[in-house]
């Protein structure tokens, strides 16, 4: 499609929308009908009503079957055949982690720990209430596949590493509290990203971070040179024992909102908007020469600012080390945000968990869904570039 021809398409679909609010729900399960029907055509050998030699099968209607989607539910019409052998995967991907989430909500319930709300929720998005029998099947099913993929072997070296962690609510012997969501992705030599692992603790310490980083590398984690994360001092003893070697690039956007920490409520915005230009520039010898600049103007006003920025900010200029064009990708853990932003919005249907494994089960099943369309998209990171800076670097060396 042209682009004179994409301009009429899209104006077309923006009005569409204008008009009906439920056209996204329609467009998709209209895409979604017709994968159905493509993937039949393609077990049978043949499409609807056409005369072939290639022929495997003949089509015996459809099933009714309900898939709920991030737009609405969608009824869908799945195709039959006439020995039954027909299977789609469309829906086993998708459905892994909403029927986490609707397992997590089913299980309030069963506990008595949700609302007249959480009820209505799990039966409009399964059509039915739930038992205890209903519920351990469902999370038998769920639990054994994330098991695989959070025990899978990692055989290949991932040279980025990327750690971070969040905090969801967890009812524990009666009492609501914060548990950590410990979640570290890698890039491989190949420029892709892998979840690489979710886990539960209590808290963010060096030992939970230690236990994490240890039971990665029992895994096979290897060939790991530089590693992004949040300045949390547990998480930094950890990667000093455990990743030796390994260069730490403090993450940026969270140096930057540290430093209001040490900035009057009323402070001057150029200064903090002069700070986050040092993390645009080509090469490390420029940002020097800029942050020189900077703490000469900004030291007289903001010392306490100055002082803290000219002592830490090095480690947030790890990322200069590395090819040019992986600057905004490793500078920070925004790569996780995403990620982290898809967790928020299911978590926030829960708002607190029954127990640490739903949140854990629920994490992790989003985990599978990302890291799967994660390994299907185009590279994201070139890193023949990697390639050649270590070459040359090697030959330098010798």
């Amino acid at each position: 499609m042209t682009r004179t021809e994409i301009k009429p398409a899209v104006s077309a679909v923006k009005e569409l929308l204008a008009q009906e609010p439920d056209a996204l729900r329609e467009i998709v399960r209209s895409v979604m009908q017709a994968m159905l029907e493509a993937e039949m055509d393609e077990a049978l050998g043949a499409g609807k009503s056409e005369r072939s030699d290639a022929r495997l099968g003949y089509r015996s209607g459809h099933y009714p079957r309900t898939l709920v989607t991030r737009v609405g539910k969608l009824e869908l019409r799945v195709p039959q055949d006439r020995a039954g052998r027909f299977s789609t995967e469309l829906f086993e991907r998708y459905q892994r982690s909403e029927q986490a989430l609707v397992a997590t909500l089913a299980e309030m319930y069963v506990q008595g720990v949700s609302t007249r709300k959480v009820k209505a929720i799990t039966e409009e998005l399964c059509g039915h209430a739930f038992s205890a029998s209903t519920i351990s099947a469902i999370n038998k099913k769920l639990d054994g596949s994330l098991a695989a993929f959070a025990q899978r072997r990692l055989d290949e070296p991932f040279p980025y590493l990327i750690l971070d962690a969040r905090y969801e609510k967890v009812r524990e012997g009666g009492v609501v509290g914060s548990q950590a969501v410990l979640i570290a992705i890698g890039i491989d030599w190949d420029g892709r990203r892998q979840i690489l692992a979710v886990e539960m603790a209590n808290r963010e310490s060096a030992t939970s971070w230690k236990d994490f980083l240890l039971r990665l590398r029992d895994r096979g984690l290897h060939g790991t040179e530089f590693v992004v994360a949040d300045d949390h001092a547990g998480l930094r003893a950890a990667i000093r024992e455990v990743l030796t070697g390994a260069a730490y690039q403090r993450c940026y956007v969270h140096f930057l909102r540290n430093a209001l920490d040490h900035l009057p409520r009323k402070a001057d915005d150029d200064c903090l908007q002069e700070l986050r230009w040092l993390y645009d520039r080509r090469n490390l010898a420029e940002a020097r020469a800029d942050l020189a600049q900077w703490l000469a103007r900004w030291s007289a006003k903001y010392p306490r600012l100055t002082d803290w920025a000219e002592e830490t900010i090095e480690e947030t200029f790890s990322f200069y080390r590395l090819p040019r064009r992986h600057h905004k990708h490793m500078k920070s853990t925004n790569m996780l945000e995403r990620f982290n932003e898809e967790i928020r919005r299911r978590t926030y249907v829960v708002r607190i968990f029954p127990n640490a494994p739903s949140c854990l089960r629920l994490v992790r099943a989003l985990a599978v869904e990302t890291h799967e369309n994660w390994l299907e998209a185009n590279r994201y990171l070139n890193m023949d570039e990697l390639r050649e800076q270590k070459k040359t670097e090697l030959r330098k060396a010798a």
